[in-house]
């Protein structure tokens, strides 16, 4: 058994409602990770120019998802590009409207207030509508409640709800979540990753472990070969 291909656009039979993120986009500013899926009845593969807003060449900063993550439709990222300059009284972009509203503008003072890269980690779910400001960081097994707008980084296996999103409960306990980053299970070969999806899918933190000592889960496969 090994698994769909990430190289695949559309994982669902052709379906276009669903692709895998990573084969529609074009931006170098964009990273996604294999089997990362956006799922949208209408515009699923427009992703890149719907869902990422505001995200301009000229500011600079990336968007980087991680393997492994669950886009559900309406899951937007708010790039810096959508920050006005606030070191004055008003916020109106007047310079961009030109006709001599340009002159003494100060590029400067937007850059001031830019949030750096947005990074999801691996195996995030985003539930419907969610949304994602300037600058986050959401860390790997987090789970993203629909219609969340998520302004602040999310912890390991974090749950979080809310405009602001805050944490409502962590997934598992602070010791099973460093056991489950150091075993990093959506690194392994695709292969190993079809050959353990119960312990992957279950609760079992043992058999996890044991599928990752060795060499990238070999030993595994030495075992079912015996």
């Amino acid at each position: 058994m090994h698994g769909p291909s990430p190289d695949t656009l559309y994982p669902f039979n052709g379906e276009p409602h669903t692709v895998y993120l990573k084969n529609v986009i074009t931006r170098p500013t964009i990273e996604v990770g294999d089997f990362t899926y956006y799922n949208d009845e209408n515009h699923a593969a427009e992703f890149e120019s719907r869902n990422v807003r505001y995200h301009f060449d000229f500011v600079g900063d990336r968007l980087k998802i991680g393997k492994f993550c669950a886009l559900a439709q309406g899951t937007t990222f708010i790039m810096s590009g959508a920050n006005h300059a606030m070191t004055g009284f008003s916020t109106y972009p007047f310079n961009i409207f030109q006709n001599g509203w340009e002159q003494g503008f100060d590029p400067a003072t937007i850059f001031d207030h830019l949030k750096g890269d947005t990074i999801v980690g691996h195996d995030v779910w985003f539930g419907t509508n969610a949304t994602v400001m300037p600058g986050v960081t959401i860390c790997s097994g987090a789970i993203i409640g629909a219609h969340a707008v998520v302004a602040s980084d999310v912890p390991p296996y974090a749950v979080v709800v809310g405009n602001p999103a805050r944490v409502v409960k962590l997934r598992f306990d602070e010791a099973t979540i460093e056991r489950l980053l150091e075993i990093a299970w959506w690194d392994w070969p695709a292969e190993t990753i079809s050959r353990n999806l119960d312990a992957i899918r279950g609760a079992d933190i043992e058999a996890l472990e044991a599928v990752a000592t060795g060499l990238g889960g070999e030993c595994d496969a030495k075992r079912n070969s015996a």
